[in-house]
């Protein structure tokens, strides 16, 4: 079974929920312009049109059949996390489109959904998580800054969140929240090219030097993007606690329990996370439906000529355990 460990899909049923105001939530805003649906939250500027394809299932299947993949993993899109607003806000926000993307998926057997959780509040996301993993989600996917476009996954105030995780054994996705605050990044494209980059390096450095991943060992963590830079600056990370042990925890530790994707769209690349890692850590994924998706991810894949066994794991074989799917 060939699974896509990294995909995104908003419902077309949540979308016209939200769009009918039937369901009220003070802290969020819709508008819709030029046929494409925008989100707001807690009055900060509205967010970037839904893309096209997101809630768009009849293309996303006929483009996984021609590309030999069974399975796609989909959490939903960063966009409309609403990490934002008010914590009790957000967690009903986060059930209203688990809710939706449960029964979005229903019809159709080949995705495989990731909840969403009101990171903003850590005893929050904890009940949340929990809610969705009963409900029968094989995990979330979450971003890299909890309170929108601040914070750090490992903040105090999330130590609730993470024991719920860790006793659950739930799997979770890590994806970028990035916002570009640095003005550097302004120009170019940068914002996607090296600030999501920045961003989730960041991030998960933080984990690995707070010791989080093992201090909470039941979590399984799936990082986005080929794990950004931290494959090519593990070196420099073991190098720094080694000159300062005392004020982080060994990042060497946590980094052998992380997993990651295979958006890096480079083969020497991707065999070097595989070297870093272990292919048994790395996961086929594809960005969808992002204009910068992975276009031939199987082809991609083979491009690095892993053994068969590797080549197993990669394809799907990790991806099944870490999100319960069957054959």
């Amino acid at each position: 079974m060939i699974v896509d460990a990294h995909a995104h899909y908003v419902p077309p049923e949540f979308l016209d929920e939200v769009a009918s105001g039937r369901r009220k939530f003070p802290s969020v805003k819709l508008s819709v312009e030029n046929g494409g649906y925008r989100f707001a939250f807690a009055n900060n500027d509205a967010k970037r049109p839904v893309p096209p394809g997101m809630a768009d299932t009849d293309k996303r299947k006929k483009w996984l059949a021609e590309h030999g993949i069974d399975k796609q993993v989909v959490g939903g899109w960063l966009d409309v996390f609403g990490y934002d607003v008010p914590a009790d806000e957000g967690a009903d926000w986060s059930r209203y489109f688990n809710e939706h993307l449960l029964k979005g998926v229903k019809s159709h057997p080949f995705l495989v959904p990731l909840a969403t959780v009101p990171m903003q509040s850590g005893k929050h996301a904890a009940k949340v998580l929990e809610e969705a993993l009963d409900a029968g989600f094989p995990g979330a996917m979450i971003g890299t800054q909890p309170k929108g476009a601040t914070g750090v996954l490992d903040d105090p105030d999330l130590e609730p969140f993470w024991d719920a995780a860790s006793r659950r054994k739930a799997t979770l996705f890590v994806h970028p929240t990035f916002g570009a605050p640095d003005e550097r990044l302004k120009a170019y494209g940068l914002v996607s090219a090296v600030g999501r980059v920045t961003d989730t390096t960041i991030a998960i450095a933080r984990l690995l030097y707070s010791g989080h991943l093992t201090r909470y060992p039941g979590v399984n963590l799936v990082i986005s993007h080929g794990g950004a830079a931290l494959p090519m600056v593990l070196g420099r990370l073991r190098r720094s606690f080694a000159t300062a042990p005392a004020q982080n925890k060994d990042p060497m530790e946590g980094f052998k329990r992380l997993y990651f994707d295979t958006i890096v769209y480079d083969v020497a690349t991707l065999r070097f996370v595989c070297e870093q890692a272990g292919a048994d850590k790395v996961l086929m994924g594809t960005d969808a439906p992002f204009t910068i998706a992975e276009p031939e991810p199987v082809k991609f894949v083979d491009a690095a000529k892993f053994n068969a066994q590797e080549r197993a794991a990669i394809m799907g074989g990790t991806a099944a355990k870490l999100f319960n799917i069957g054959a």
